[in-house]
């Protein structure tokens, strides 16, 4: 089964079909830079025009969206405008389009492609999956089964959220090497092993391209593998909602 997986990001929106049962694209992955001031509107017409027309889909839609989500109705924003608190994507995809519509939390989804596709992910335990981007989205896994809406990355260090302390998105703003962005997430990794013990690290998101770069740098009390997906695993994983 084909599915289109849209990835709804701080920085940018991206899609491309998918055969969930293999996890592969069977098209170009698309992107558009996330507008200033993302509304609802302005996102919408940017899928319409950039990915919808341009893959000219007309099938089921799985969609990732950077915040708390429920029975596809959107709860909180991390990144993203306000607005978009309350609405229901898969309500908002059959009027505004006519299509079939399922929505996850992007690190969710993520994370299950994750868990599905990637052979070194442990099958015991709990694995905690990390997308590194503008913000920090985590994932967590018992046994194989997901615990939704993780949003570990809103966790408070030095007074505010951690993914404003130790995102990519920060180690950009201040311009901080790849040890001294290391040493931010290694007090993050930190924190979050005290607070929940994982037994694998899943490292991935935006960032996960650079892994060999900074992977000596990297201190956990269990093991960090990078994403099998790199930065398609929200786009597979939002997909698979129709396994």
């Amino acid at each position: 089964m084909n599915v289109l997986g849209i990835d709804i990001g701080g920085s940018g929106v991206k899609g491309a079909i998918v055969d969930i049962e293999s996890g592969k694209l069977l098209s170009e992955k698309i992107r558009f830079p996330t507008p200033n001031k993302p509304t609802p509107k302005k996102i919408f017409d940017g899928i319409k025009i950039n990915i919808l027309d341009e893959l000219k889909w007309d099938g089921n839609v799985g969609c990732g969206f950077p915040g708390v989500v429920k029975k596809n109705k959107i709860y909180s924003a991390a990144n993203i405008e306000k607005k978009w608190i309350g609405l229901n994507l898969k309500k908002k995809f059959h009027k505004k389009f006519n299509l079939r519509c399922k929505a996850i939390n992007d690190a969710d989804a993520a994370g299950l492609s994750e868990i599905a596709l990637n052979p070194d992910v442990v099958k015991r335990g709990t694995v905690l999956v990390i997308t590194v981007g503008t913000g920090l989205g985590t994932s967590m896994f018992t046994d194989g089964k997901l615990i939704p809406n993780f949003e570990l990355g809103h966790l408070k260090m030095y007074g505010d959220c951690a993914e404003k302390y130790a995102s990519n998105l920060a180690r950009k703003k201040l311009n901080l090497s790849w040890k001294e962005w290391s040493a931010r997430f290694n007090e993050y990794i930190d924190y979050v092993e005290l607070l929940f013990s994982p037994n694998q690290i899943v490292f991935g998101g935006g960032i996960s391209k650079y892994f060999n770069e900074f992977e000596s740098n990297l201190t956990s009390k269990c093991e960090i593998i990078p994403a099998k997906n790199r930065n398609n695993a929200g786009i597979i994983g939002a997909a698979t909602c129709f396994k």
